[in-house]
């Protein structure tokens, strides 16, 4: 610890020559001047070594018992810089090196976020950026609180959020909202009707009236479930049949034949390279951009633009806001040229499958398909024509039934 006190304060090696040197040390002692490594190196010569602030007392002291000092040796801090005070570039690059490391060390460099599944980060940072939180702003004057209260207002899925400073880093922890489960609506009126033509297999009606059977011919738009169920009276009662309305319910499966239909180009627009291309460097630090080259413009009719990122990224420390970009275009000239026919073909039959998948839903079953292929002038035309086992009922909202209105009124 002495050690490193003497090289932080400086200190400097004397030789004392006089008749009584040692009477110097005395004068030391007595006047509270530290010294320490004293040795005699002749009769009338010392050598000893004092902390830099006491050279001047020391050199008043010798005059007053007839010694000459002479420096030996310097050492310490001190000496070091001051071998520096007429270079001035030196210390301009020394005092920004300090200011930019303090700057630096209380600005926001980096932001993390952790605890989202289905809400992007980016959508986050987006939302936090609004509200001030982004790479450059100065950390203790930021309101994380207000800020992340803030940010649940603006995001609808996040639940909970806190935001956390470390140094330069800034950590966003987030909760995300748990999705209510839907609820099957529970007032006014519904009919269940066909959205395939088909034939009926299976009818499952939860509550409503079923108005097919299975082996009926069923077509798009026709009501398979009632909302109005009809109540027949007693036999030989003479009353007359009773309606009332509710929200039909259920399902009903049949077999359906679907026809779908796609066209594509027998040409297509191709490019060619000309092999003319320029790269464009820029570097951006925090929100400002350096370009490294005079003049950005392209005298080509088309081209492509490739853009490449390169951030600067420290270990533990994530992203920081500084990055190179690459920018390379190049040029390219547009022909066009037959396509194939067969993988033309085999990309919309392709396309044509999937499309039934999503008509006839996770519960449908595709029995059989069929394609035919056709050129239609400069197009190729595949048609689709499948078989399939489908639940075909969908909900339509309806409005009151005229004879329970009427019924309503004749028992008031």
């Amino acid at each position: 610890m002495n050690r490193v006190m003497h090289l932080l304060r400086g200190t400097v090696a004397l030789r004392a020559s006089g008749p009584f040197p040692e009477r110097l040390m005395n004068l030391c002692a007595l006047n509270r001047v530290d010294f320490w490594g004293v040795e005699w190196s002749g009769e009338h010569t010392l050598h000893f070594t004092i902390f830099r602030r006491d050279r001047a007392r020391t050199q008043e002291l010798a005059q007053r018992v007839d010694c000459t000092l002479e420096e030996a040796g310097r050492l310490g801090l001190p000496y070091f810089l001051g071998r520096f005070r007429t270079r001035y570039t030196f210390l301009a690059g020394l005092a920004a090196a300090l200011l930019s490391v303090t700057l630096l060390s209380s600005l926001v460099l980096t932001i993390q976020v952790t605890g989202n599944e289905k809400v992007p980060t980016a959508v986050i940072l987006s939302e936090l950026d609004r509200l001030g939180l982004r790479p450059g702003v100065f950390g203790p004057g930021l309101d994380r609180g207000s800020i992340a209260q803030s940010a649940i207002l603006g995001l609808e899925d996040i639940a909970w959020m806190t935001v956390n400073l470390h140094g330069t880093r800034a950590e966003v922890i987030v909760r995300e909202a748990v999705a209510a489960p839907e609820l099957a609506p529970e007032k006014g009126f519904c009919d269940i009707l066909c959205e395939a033509d088909g034939m009926v297999e299976k009818v499952e009606a939860l509550e409503g009236e079923a108005l097919v059977q299975p082996g009926d011919m069923v077509l798009q738009g026709e009501v398979l479930i009632s909302g109005v169920v009809s109540m027949e009276p007693p036999q030989y009662s003479g009353l007359p049949v009773r309606y009332y309305q509710t929200r039909a319910r259920g399902r009903v499966y049949a077999r359906t034949w679907r026809t779908l239909t796609a066209q594509i180009p027998l040409q297509a627009a191709v490019k060619s390279y000309t092999g003319e291309e320029k790269t464009l460097w820029s570097l951006t630090v925090f929100r400002h951009r350096v370009n490294f080259y005079e003049n950005s413009s392209i005298s080509w009719a088309t081209y492509d633009k490739i853009k490449k990122e390169h951030p600067l990224q420290l270990p533990q420390a994530g992203l920081l806001p500084v990055r190179l970009t690459a920018e390379t275009v190049r040029a390219y000239e547009i022909s066009a040229v037959g396509v194939d026919r067969d993988a033309a073909q085999a990309l919309l039959e392709d396309q044509l499958l999937k499309q039934l998948e999503q008509k006839i839903g996770e519960d449908g079953e595709v029995l059989s398909t069929q394609f035919s292929v056709r050129e239609n002038g400069q197009m190729l035309e595949v048609s689709l024509r499948a078989e399939c086992r489908e639940e075909i009922g969908r909900e339509q909202e309806t409005g009151p039934d005229p004879r329970v209105q009427q019924e309503e009124n004749d028992n008031q």
